[in-house]
């Protein structure tokens, strides 16, 4: 087996869901698996979400959905966006939950349901309230509501919007959203159109915007117990993070003071020093550019830096004068203890948000970005 693995602790992962859903009942918890479960593996994290208490499941894509379908998980699955009409044959055959918001996406799923021989398919309308990213206008919403009930093979089963800025709750445009949303619920509903799920939060909405929840969250980097940005961090004491990274060390060596290190070169020692060689680079997900950016990882509790540009399939860390040998542990997202000099048991921890924060991105695109190069352990 590679020296090199990440480590998925499922009962995490349901506490998790278990912690959310208590703070957001009476609504319901669907889970988010799109982009293979944020890197967690979608089937095994659908099923320990659902085992949890999810009562169903969220993707981005209808090859994500066919996965789960495949894996004989029965649950419902929503598409989050339109899809291409020639994948709607798809969509149908393996039960999965269309989202729309055009008449023409309307007009392709009809035929498609009707292709199938089946009547009232579950479909979701979603509200573009302010994001700009996918969505009916408001002004538009009722009419696709009118297109969906003009066809006996469909029925209106939910509608949906996305904030842009539920992890900053005090922003204005959470407000601005969620009226706009209200605005649109009250328009269908005069019309006659009272879909039985509404849903508007995702996780951070969850967290923090009460307003937000009605019917289900939908939860996706929360579950994961990554924090979905610092405006919600102090919502976020009770989760626990899912996934670790970890590798053992697999060359050791002296280097002399005034040596250099890697592409470039462009790290130099100030003093002979030891450096340990860990076996995976930025083609298993570690951005080359985290030594710029303090990156470490820890080895015998102690946190290393990575020294010099992080390559390919490997990465070094500088150990100064500290005994390490190949075989020891190295922890790039995770916890790890090891007893000090003094005697005593300590534990540190490097976060994925720690990766997130020092290259200015976020923990959705660190946690995504490990790649299937890198072995999904469930012990």
């Amino acid at each position: 087996m590679r020296w090199a693995r990440a480590e998925i602790d499922l009962d995490a992962l349901a506490h998790n869901v278990g912690l959310i859903g208590d703070l957001v009942a009476p609504a319901a918890v669907w889970a988010v698996v799109k982009a293979d479960g944020y890197g967690h593996g979608a089937v095994p994290v659908a099923r320990a979400a659902l085992a949890a208490g999810a009562q169903g499941l969220c993707v981005a894509l209808v090859e994500e959905g066919v996965e789960l379908r495949a894996a004989g998980i029965v649950a419902p699955v929503l598409v989050l966006s339109e899809q291409p009409p020639e994948q709607l044959d798809a969509v149908v055959a393996h039960s999965l939950t269309p989202t729309v918001y055009s008449t023409t996406a309307v007009e392709a799923l009809a035929a498609a349901v009707r292709r199938a021989s089946q009547t009232r398919y579950p479909v979701h309308l979603k509200i573009d309230t302010g994001m700009h990213r996918v969505g009916v206008q408001p002004d538009a919403a009722v009419a696709v509501a009118v297109a969906v009930a003009s066809h006996a093979s469909l029925r209106l089963e939910g509608v949906f919007t996305h904030l842009a800025m539920a992890d900053d709750p005090a922003a204005v445009a959470n407000e601005v959203q969620l009226r706009c949303f209200d605005d649109v619920l009250a328009a269908l509903r005069a019309g006659g159109h009272h879909p039985p799920m509404v849903h508007a939060a995702n996780s951070a909405g969850a967290l923090s915007l009460p307003a937000a929840r009605h019917d289900l969250v939908r939860v996706g980097i929360a579950m994961y117990g990554v924090e979905p940005g610092p405006g919600v961090s102090h919502l976020c004491g009770g989760l626990r993070p899912v996934l670790s990274l970890r590798a053992r060390v697999s060359h050791v060596k002296r280097v002399a003071a005034g040596q250099g290190i890697s592409y470039g070169l462009r790290h130099t020692f100030a003093g002979d020093t030891s450096v340990a060689t860990v076996p995976l680079g930025y083609a298993d997900g570690v951005p080359r550019r985290l030594f710029g950016h303090g990156g470490e990882v820890l080895i015998g509790g102690v946190r290393r830096p990575i020294v010099g540009v992080v390559t390919m399939d490997q990465l070094m860390v500088d150990c100064g004068d500290d005994a390490v040998a190949v075989g020891d542990e190295v922890v790039l997202i995770g916890r790890q203890g090891a007893m000090s000099n003094a005697g005593d048991h300590r534990v540190d921890e490097i976060r994925a948000e720690e990766w997130a924060d020092r290259l200015g991105t976020i923990g959705y695109e660190i946690l995504c970005g490990i790649s299937k190069r890198i072995g999904r352990l469930y012990p």
